[in-house]
């Protein structure tokens, strides 16, 4: 597979048909590996206190994107997992998978490498696993204005400083 190497470790804890990482892997858009294999990777990762930046591209090449496919509802159990190799956090972005659709950072699998792979710079990447599901374009189209600021900025400050002002345009100066 061409760059970026994309990586899932699968928990098995979803729904398998609405299961966003087990379709990723049966379309070839990434490969299941055990959680000893993450090496120097990057990890998608909720708990991380780095934002993932276009800073972030060069680890991406050399030792790929992984992600942690379990459910909302344990995260508790995958917490560990989180800390492995290079873990970085997704700024905010909105769901728009049919289970989560609308809600803020309650992004599946295939929505947060959508997102990954934009803001690291591989938007035809992005738009191409995004083609393959129903609302894959719906996620990019809902994102895309921040998408695209979040993927100008150089560093993982920037891209905090980004969240910032949109968390400030939708929800007051206060949060």
């Amino acid at each position: 597979m061409s760059k970026p190497n994309v990586k899932i470790i699968h928990f098995d804890q979803c729904d398998p048909k609405k299961c966003s990482g087990s379709r990723m892997i049966r379309f070839g858009l990434a490969k299941i590996i055990k959680a000893n294999k993450i090496g120097k990777a990057l990890v998608l990762s909720p708990i991380s206190n780095i934002a993932l930046s276009p800073a972030d591209r060069e680890v991406v090449e050399e030792f790929g994107l992984v992600l942690i496919d379990g459910s909302w509802n344990q995260i508790e159990s995958l917490k560990p997992f989180f800390q492995k190799g290079i873990p970085r956090a997704l700024p905010f972005l909105v769901a728009a998978n049919t289970v989560n659709f609308g809600k803020p950072t309650k992004l599946n699998t295939i929505e947060a490498t959508i997102a990954a792979l934009w803001i690291l710079g591989y938007k035809d990447k992005a738009k191409k696993y995004a083609s393959h599901f129903k609302y894959g374009n719906t996620f990019i189209q809902l994102n895309f204005e921040r998408l695209e600021k979040y993927s100008k900025a150089k560093t993982s400050s920037e891209v905090v400083e980004i969240q910032k002002h949109i968390m400030d345009e939708l929800y007051g100066e206060e949060n």
